[in-house]
């Protein structure tokens, strides 16, 4: 027993010196910038939060280094699963400061994991959020900057298309009330919608449901019997695409719209034939790519994979990575405190257009409104902000 006790005293006396060593290289290496990143890579976010790292994976492969000072250093990437968890993703961002001495950092995917994950930033290391669009991702956090719209912006843009072009006077939300995202952009669109409406009961109802559901029968059920013009139902891939394709199954024929999360191929997927027609707002739209880096950006990617055209979350985590290595050149310098400042002042164009920052560090941007056609995600008008 006691052999047995320190050889595993010994053991674990080797990984800490493994952990030291490891660490304090990584804090001596010279001539590399480093840059960490969280993403939901396992779970039920895990497809968005691949085609977000895939994006960053392309820019860092076209864009390996970067001058800082008088200096080019390589620039390596830190990658970090927050396992589609709001609780995991604080500590994997207290992992990529603290063990892997990161300069900056990028992610992540899903507001419900941006939000705890941004806290841990403060004072320490500035972070750029790529999709995040929930406004308490940057709200009076100085550290975290996002390279999207917010979705105050993105609910009155779904509302005036619903009652503008589709001449929608009532709806019902559908959210998943266990997700930030979801709760906030129904919340944002309901408000212009009702707005627009002159009608305080524009709204006929708000059906909650929760991350990981599958049987959605009470929810469509109920949107039956309301029979809205229209039904607002942002929330995450898989569980939108259910909603909808067991309304179908049920005869219900209302147009059904959502945010930015629906534009992954598991939507289809999951939705197939179902989906059809159904109608959201994003980012990011191939149709929209006329400058240089937003050519390259296309070409490579259309050469990696299989001519397939990109997501919106792959092209802003690819405009992310960008910001970051402007900002560092910008700074001159790995200093915090010099890398948020240059932050403030960025000014980049890329995949996604142009990117500046409002006084929150949100990127100052106009949103696509696109519709399922055919299983593929077609471009239908543009919005300015």
């Amino acid at each position: 027993m006691k052999r047995t006790l320190r050889i595993v005293c010994a053991a674990l006396l080797v990984l800490t010196l493994v952990l030291t060593f490891g660490s304090c290289k990584r804090q001596l290496e010279e001539g590399v910038v480093r840059i960490g990143v969280y993403e939901p890579l396992t779970g039920a976010n895990a497809a968005g939060g691949e085609l977000e790292l895939r994006g960053i994976q392309l820019a860092n492969e076209l864009f390996p280094t970067v001058k800082v000072g008088d200096a080019t250093y390589r620039v390596e990437l830190f990658i970090e699963d927050n396992r589609s968890d709001r609780v995991e993703a604080p500590l994997v961002v207290e992992r990529l400061i603290s063990y892997h001495n990161v300069h900056l950092i990028l992610g992540t995917w899903g507001s419900s994991m941006a939000i705890p994950g941004g806290e841990v930033l403060r004072d320490r290391v500035p972070g750029i959020a790529l999709s995040a669009t929930n406004p308490l991702v940057t709200l009076g956090n100085p550290w975290y900057f996002r390279v999207c719209f917010i979705d105050p912006f993105q609910g009155q843009v779904m509302a005036n298309y619903s009652f503008n072009d589709l001449g929608a006077r009532t709806a019902v939300l559908v959210q998943e009330i266990t997700n930030d995202y979801s709760v906030g952009l129904a919340r944002f669109f309901a408000d212009s919608f009702r707005q627009l409406t002159g009608n305080p009961n524009a709204i006929l109802a708000t059906l909650n449901y929760n991350t990981g559901d599958t049987d959605f029968t009470a929810q469509v059920t109920q949107i039956r019997s309301l029979n809205p013009d229209v039904v607002f139902a942002p929330g995450n891939f898989t569980e939108s695409a259910l909603v909808i394709r067991q309304a179908r199954d049920l005869g219900i024929s209302t147009p059904f719209l959502g945010g930015d999360t629906w534009e992954t191929p598991p939507f289809v997927e999951v939705g197939g034939d179902r989906v059809e027609g159904a109608i959201f707002s994003t980012k990011f739209a191939t149709e929209f790519a006329g400058n240089p880096i937003a050519q390259q950006f296309l070409e490579e990617y259309r050469l990696r994979f299989n001519n397939e055209d990109p997501a919106t979350v792959t092209a802003l985590g690819f405009d992310g990575y960008l910001v970051a290595l402007q900002a560092i050149e910008r700074a001159g310098s790995l200093d915090p405190e010099a890398l948020r400042l240059a932050l403030i002042d960025a000014d980049f164009t890329g995949a996604t257009g142009r990117t500046i920052f409002d006084e929150n560090g949100d990127a100052i941007k106009g949103a696509f409104i696109k519709e399922v056609v055919d299983r593929r995600f077609v471009f239908r008008t543009f919005v300015d902000p």
